[in-house]
């Protein structure tokens, strides 16, 4: 059987990861979480004082891009790939509020999206990958064979980001969850270098009322009739 590539865009907590996951696993592709490789920069910048609140240094970022290695695991109980920085799992650590203020400024760097693009890249030159972002179908991957593009309201995504948060046990209120989701929206959409658009030849996905597995079993279908050449 022909494999092929999948590339799934899409806005902030539209569950890109989760059906990007569902599809790799069924399909025993390779999935790689586009998303957790800026996460990471983001934490690394936080860890090393590049980044906080009004304050961002963005050269001494950009000098350091060589010195920082990210890459995935698999956790041997749950089976999942999980996110490394510099060899220490981060997977935990990268998916806090305080992470996702900061990783969309990260992420309008274009010497940090250069830097990504080109492992991105590297990771899928055999097909039989699954991954999703913010421009994998424009930028990374112009030519997979599938392209989704997913969506939602602000509100109900800021609802299942709230829910997540607070299911980790972490202190969050709705209202800064939603701002935060808005603003993320904002940048993601405005930013300079590779801003999240629709590729013209992309399937949107709107999933405000859609439940996960109906999602999913969906999305399977599309990618097996690309697999079989139906359309």
């Amino acid at each position: 059987m022909k494999k092929i590539t999948i590339a799934i865009d899409g806005y902030s907590s539209t569950g890109k990861s989760t059906v990007a996951k569902q599809l790799a696993d069924w399909l025993e592709y390779i999935y790689v979480d586009t998303g957790a490789m800026y996460r990471a920069l983001t934490l690394y910048s936080m860890e090393n004082s590049l980044i906080a609140d009004g304050f961002f240094d963005k050269e001494s970022l950009i000098k350091k891009l060589d010195d920082i290695e990210i890459a995935f695991t698999r956790n041997t109980d749950s089976g999942k790939a999980e996110v490394t920085l510099n060899g220490k799992n981060v997977e935990k650590h990268i998916r806090t509020l305080e992470v996702s203020t900061f990783v969309s400024p990260i992420a309008t760097v274009s010497e940090v999206r250069a830097k990504l693009v080109e492992q991105q890249q590297k990771m899928g030159a055999s097909k039989g990958i699954v991954m999703d972002g913010r421009d994998i179908g424009t930028v990374v991957f112009p030519d997979a064979e599938l392209k989704i593009f997913m969506t939602a309201s602000a509100e109900e995504r800021a609802k299942r980001r709230y829910q997540e948060l607070l299911d980790r046990g972490d202190t969050v209120n709705y209202k800064a969850v939603l701002a935060n989701v808005v603003e993320r929206d904002h940048i993601d959409t405005t930013r300079a270098d590779s801003p999240l658009v629709q590729a013209d030849d992309a399937i949107v996905i709107d999933n405000t009322h859609t439940n996960v597995s109906d999602q999913f079993h969906t999305i399977l279908q599309l990618a097996k009739d690309r697999i079989a050449g139906r359309i």
